[in-house]
């Protein structure tokens, strides 16, 4: 049935009723030649098909009222009535059982009524329903690809058989089923069902008689009970089958025929449609790792990875037990082991151990404090371990003179460079010293960071490397101070002994997990990230934090009152667009003007709750058809500056310093980028004026300052040149010529002076894209050109950069082989749906197999550079201080004396952070603000 008819109805209560196990069963054989699974084993076939049908319905009929109904294990009255009733029916494959559950979790999610009866099958119960709804003014849809339900159809209820593979619904009312039937009345469909019978359910029926006799018999004789009333008319061997075959018949008749008298006490209204449970629906399709469906219902930021990184760790975590343990058995405690730890509470003590430690090639340290903010917790104590199961806890005077004196007895000995000091999580150890007056010095082993670069995928907490490499399980911080809440202790409260235990015995499993993940580093390539990058990185993460960058608040306040200013205008026009007034952050609302009143598009895009899609992306492509879509863009891009930014960056400003101090995690992306948060310093966005002016409250300290911003040139770019050892790009960037002018003239085919800037525009989004594995599709959607002219200019991008091809398919090669690719440095990006059954799984992961070696070195190279310029910041007594940095940028608080003498220094230690054959670029700049320098 065409869609044009299906809008003819508009009921104002639409009730559709989903046989879910004929759909489960359709969806799994459906994909039985590449069926779905999650990087744990479970099949999600059945479950996909059915989310993508329901999806459908949300979207495009907007029921009013939804159930789904499924046959349930206990007998029937058909079973009773004949014993071989699917009695030849295959046992249901182990794949599509194991989804049954999953699909009623998704039914819950979806707030989608599920309802089983026993003894009674799901066409029974829907055939009831259906005809209980007629009865109350309820039009009523059947969604089922069985041919059974033909026989239910009335003016009122309609049979709605999903499409395949993205097609369009059949809808069949009572002209359809009559017409596929060649019948005169619906119920004829009964009589012609009884006399082919059905072998899937092992239905008899009349032997010999299939479809095309049936229904010629059933239009000659109108039912099967006039055609046995009139067998002598018929002629042969089909007069011999009907009249030895009169019981089968009627029988199979009786089993055909659909049930309207189910008992039961659904109510019609409880069945109303409601909004999905957006929690428990999130979680389940992260489970199930529906990635382009979660991204679909909630947007970009959704993402399965939790999931399939909660298989990858529990496979790898049997994987490590198993190697380090014949039988892991239960996990011991403190209890369990001899051990060793002492109080250090006197000045004797304190120089005993300093002595004993001065001596050691290496030792681990534990800070124990009163809070989480090493800015503003006050150290209760160190906790120091030089052997497995011996510890030290020096303890902290209570008076904050006292033991500001007692912390620095320990500086000689921290600030030694030739000592290792190992902890798990150093840089809060280092900044809680730091806010105390204590620089400590590399070399350092950090076991947290040390995991994360050896096994990327897995938890990095203390208590699960305890159970992982010791098979041991430490003692709860919350056997201490209680569990989170207004009631939890602080460990100031809790008595020495305890702490001192607690502490001591962090310090002790710390050294330990060192000890056996160190020939881990070097089986893994890892000593150089490890040793020179990771490690090291960390005191000049503390400093940066340490020095922070102030922020000119007043600036922000009126630019606040500017910003509002923007919005109040704005949010005037689209009310004059729209002819009134309305929530323009409201989605809905918005949806309803966009597309109900103003009509900007016949056919726009809904959500799976049947909202319209005001997202930015598709609000982006109509910017051109109404003034009133771009001023909403603005107006959300105003609105979310505001909030995100002017309003909230002067609240988190230090009150003691004055300045901002934000956090650096580097622990925080799979290719070695950092994130910067509390708050977030790399995500303000400066392609618009509006985010632009955001840095333009960012300060030097003082009038003896500036700000500099030292920021490498097309960095990627130049990666990706190294990396391919391309000739042709290797010479653009040795000349020093424009990369993307001379991209242009290759894939456009002329000279460089030919180059138009549109053309070397597209050139540059050319260059970008391939280091993301841009597909010519891709391209036509980011430039908006035909598809054959995206196609044609990344056919003569390859053509002309042929070593960045071969980098590619060696590069997916070599990841399809091993399971990872890996930086200059050693850092691996391991990827395992590289070898995934699903095509499009296997995209994703090539594009990120040719891309994390470009990130990810980039990410490293910016790391170096760090260490190494605040090395020669530090040899070279500058007051010049390394403040933020920010993708591939280094600002500075540059004292202004110094700027002729340091400029040079910064620019070298970058440029030669990690040697390339390409030459690399430092743009450098200074101003009174980030805005001026950059």
């Amino acid at each position: 049935m065409a869609e044009a008819t299906r809008d003819l109805f508009s009921p104002s209560k639409k009730l559709f009723l989903l046989d879910g196990m004929a759909l489960a069963y359709r969806a799994h054989f459906a994909l039985i030649r590449s069926p779905r699974f999650t990087s744990g084993g479970q099949c999600t076939s059945a479950i996909f098909g059915l989310l993508s049908t329901l999806m459908d319905i949300l979207n495009k009929e907007q029921p009013t009222h939804i159930a789904c109904a499924f046959d349930t294990s206990e007998p029937t009255q058909r079973h009773i009535d004949f014993p071989e009733y699917k009695a030849h029916r295959d046992e249901m494959p182990e794949d599509l059982a194991s989804q049954f559950p999953l699909i009623d979790r998704l039914m819950d999610a979806m707030n989608i009524p599920t309802i089983r009866i026993p003894g009674y099958e799901a066409d029974d119960v829907i055939g009831t329903l259906a005809h209980q709804a007629a009865d109350q003014s309820f039009e009523t849809w059947m969604v089922t690809p069985d041919k059974d339900y033909h026989q239910l159809v009335t003016d009122k209820i309609h049979v709605y058989k999903p499409g395949r593979k993205g097609g369009e619904a059949e809808v069949l009312s009572v002209d359809e089923v009559c017409q596929q039937w060649e019948i005169d009345r619906v119920e004829q469909v009964i009589d012609v069902l009884g006399l082919m019978g059905d072998s899937s359910d092992n239905i008899p029926g009349i032997p010999g008689i299939g479809p095309k006799t049936a229904k010629k018999l059933i239009a000659q004789y109108g039912s099967i009970e006039n055609l046995l009333d009139h067998v002598e008319d018929l002629k042969g061997k089909q007069k011999e089958r009907v009249r030895d075959n009169k019981g089968q018949a009627l029988l199979s008749k009786r089993l055909v025929t659909i049930q309207l008298d189910v008992p039961h006490d659904i109510k019609l209204e409880d069945l109303e449609r409601h909004g999905q449970n957006d929690k428990k629906l999130k979680a389940l399709l992260t489970e199930l790792e529906f990635e382009t469906v979660g991204k679909r219902l909630f947007g970009k930021s959704f993402s399965v990875a939790s999931a399939r990184s909660a298989v990858a760790r529990e496979k790898r975590h049997a994987e490590i037990q198993q190697s380090l343990f014949e039988d892991p058995g239960e996990p011991t405690t403190l209890a369990d082991v001899k051990h060793t730890y002492h109080v250090v509470d006197s000045p004797d003590q304190r120089s005993k151990l300093i002595d004993r430690l001065s001596k050691e090639k290496a030792f681990c340290i534990d800070t124990e404090t009163t809070g989480l903010d090493p800015r503003s917790a006050t150290p209760l104590g160190l906790a120091i371990s030089l052997r497995p199961h011996e510890a030290y806890y020096v303890v902290c005077p209570q008076d904050a003179e006292a033991r500001a004196a007692m912390l620095a007895e320990f500086v000689p000995l921290l600030s030694n460079e030739s000592i290792v000091k190992i902890g798990h999580n150093l840089k809060y150890d280092l900044s809680l010293l730091k806010w105390n007056g204590i620089d400590v010095a590399a070399p350092l082993v950090d076991t947290m960071l040390v995991h994360t670069m050896t096994e990327p995928e897995m938890r990095h907490g203390l208590d699960t490397l305890c159970e992982l490499y010791l098979n041991y399980r430490p003692i709860p911080t919350s056997q201490l101070i209680g569990e989170k809440g207004d009631e939890q202790k602080n460990m100031a409260d809790v008595p020495l002994k305890q702490v001192a235990e607690y502490a001591c015995e962090d310090a002790d499993v710390t050294l330990q997990i060192a000890q056996i993940l160190d020939p881990v580093i070097d089986e893994k390539g890892m000593r150089q990230v490890v040793d020179e990058v990771e490690c090291p990185l960390v005191p000049v993460l503390v400093d940066m934090e340490y020095n922070g960058i102030t922020l000119d608040t007043k600036s922000l306040a009126d630019y606040a009152q500017k910003l509002q200013a923007e919005i109040d205008d704005l949010q005037a026009r689209i009310y004059a667009a729209a002819g009134h007034e309305f929530n323009v952050d409201s989605p809905k609302q918005l949806g309803v003007v966009l597309f109900e009143e103003m009509q900007l598009e016949d056919n726009p895009k809904k959500t799976a709750t049947g909202q319209y899609s005001t997202r930015e992306a598709e609000l982006e492509r109509l910017a051109g058809k109404h003034q009133i879509v771009a001023d909403v863009l603005d107006y959300r891009n105003a609105r979310k500056l505001k909030s995100t930014y002017v309003d909230q960056l002067p609240g988190a400003v230090n009150p003691e310093t004055g300045r901002l101090h934000t956090h650096y995690s580097q622990t925080w992306t799979a290719t070695g980028r950092m994130q910067s948060n509390d708050p977030n310093l790399q995500t303000i966005p400066v392609r618009k004026e509006r985010g632009r002016e955001i840095r333009a409250a960012f300060v030097p300290r003082d009038s003896d300052h500036l700000i500099l911003s030292a920021d490498y040139s097309q960095i990627e770019l130049r990666i990706m040149a190294e990396l391919s050892g391309d000739e042709a790009m290797m010479e653009a960037f040795q000349s020093g010529e424009d990369i993307h002018t001379v991209t242009a003239a290759k894939v456009y085919k002329v000279s460089n002076e030919e180059v138009t800037r549109e053309m070397r525009a597209k050139a540059k989004t050319v260059n970008f894209g391939i280091i993301y594995g841009i597909s010519a599709f891709g391209l036509q959607q980011r430039l908006n050109i035909p598809r054959a002219e995206a196609s044609e200019l990344i056919h003569n991008y390859f053509e002309k950069y042929p070593g960045v091809q071969r980098y590619i398919d060696q590069t997916i090669a070599f990841a399809k082989e091993h399971g990872y690719v890996a930086t200059k440095t050693g850092r691996r990006r391991y990827l395992r749906d590289i070898t995934s059954k699903s095509r499009g799984t296997v995209a994703a992961a090539e594009r990120l197999a040719m891309n994390s070696p470009i990130q990810g070195t980039a990410a490293d190279m910016l790391k170096l550079a760090m260490i190494k310029v605040h090395r020669a910041l530090r040899q070279g007594e500058f007051k010049t201080k390394m403040l933020l940095t920010v993708h591939d940028e280094l600002v500075f608080d540059l004292y202004k004396a110094e700027r002729d003498q340091v400029l040079p220094v910064i620019e070298t230690a970058m440029k030669t952070a990690l040697p390339m054959q390409v030459p690399i670029v430092v743009e450098m700049g200074t101003g009174e603000n980030w805005l001026e320098a950059h």
